[in-house]
């Protein structure tokens, strides 16, 4: 990944969590509302408390403008999330300036201008669930630095507090990642970049069938997007899917309900542009051995639905 150090631990969560804690961050975090819960949970296990702000209308992306609109007195950090395998625009998100904690929970190979994430903060949180370009069997994370005294640390959070011995120094957790889940993800590694190309020729199939289909503009995203999922934004979506699953074609929405409006995160905040993608996006099929035959169909049916 171009970093220095990688220290793993138990979930992407926790590497969110205990970046939040390395940094000295307590208080108001800022993160996009158009993400998985878990960004938010693991602030909030971090001791500070989300607050969300609304995205770019065509990549999905926190929107830094906003972000701004949203900082008080209170506030202490960022999240910005690389959603759907797509670096943000890192360069005015680090203009706030705020301390930066990377979500890269979905974006494993991914760079910007060619540089490492790991070159644009401290902190770079990612997740191996199975699900991800780089999964292994079960839960999984690590958080990449270029800081020698940051992994040195993160490695005694991680650890309860210990630093090889049976006494916990410092307020930790227990976030260690596993040996077994390591096993397989040495084994996986040198598969990534050709994972992340095939993901980027499904893509390319994709957009090529669905050029100029009335009822459907896929989301924006840049060449070094490593395409974690591929997603449009569809009218009459729900109709969609339900014609897609009569043809035995699986979908799914990240994410249908935008943070600020989750029972457990609940914000009177109004974003308008997260409010309306929740509505309309829908992710389409896209693995690293999907047949691009298997993409084409996908794209006939949709083009089918719309007439």
């Amino acid at each position: 990944m171009g970093a220095r150090f990688g220290v793993g631990v138990s979930s992407g969560s926790a590497a969110i969590e205990l970046s939040l804690r390395d940094a000295g961050i307590n208080g108001e975090t800022l993160t996009s509302a158009l993400t998985a819960p878990f960004t938010a949970v693991a602030i909030r296990a971090a001791g500070c408390e989300p607050r969300f702000c609304d995205i770019d209308p065509e990549t999905l992306q926190i929107d830094a403008k906003d972000a701004a609109t949203h900082m008080t007195k209170r506030t202490r950090a960022i999240v910005p999330v690389h959603l759907y395998g797509q670096p943000c625009a890192l360069d005015a998100i680090r203009r706030m300036g705020l301390p930066v904690i990377q979500d890269a929970c979905q974006a494993h190979g991914a760079r910007i201008r060619g540089k490492s994430l790991a070159a644009f903060s401290t902190h770079v949180a990612y997740s191996f669930y199975p699900t991800k370009n780089l999964g292994c069997l079960g839960d999984g994370g690590m958080i990449l630095t270029n800081s020698r005294e940051a992994a040195n640390r993160l490695r005694m959070l991680r650890d309860g507090g210990r630093s090889g011995d049976q006494i916990a120094h410092v307020r930790g957790i227990n976030a260690r990642l596993d040996e077994i889940q390591c096993c397989f993800l040495r084994a996986f590694l040198p598969r990534l970049e050709e994972w992340n190309a095939h993901r980027a020729r499904i893509a390319a199939v994709y957009d090529e069938s669905l050029r100029n289909c009335a009822g459907v503009t896929p989301v924006r995203r840049t060449a070094e997007s490593v395409n974690h999922l591929y997603v449009i934004r569809a009218a009459r979506r729900d109709r969609l899917r339900e014609y897609l699953a009569r043809h035995e074609i699986g979908s799914a929405i990240h994410y249908p309900v935008p943070l600020h409006k989750h029972p457990a995160f609940a914000q009177r905040v109004s974003l308008p542009h997260a409010e309306r993608a929740a509505r309309e996006i829908l992710s389409l099929p896209l693995w690293p051995y999907m047949k691009e035959s298997d993409a084409r169909r996908v794209a006939a049916k949709i083009r089918a639905f719309y007439g």
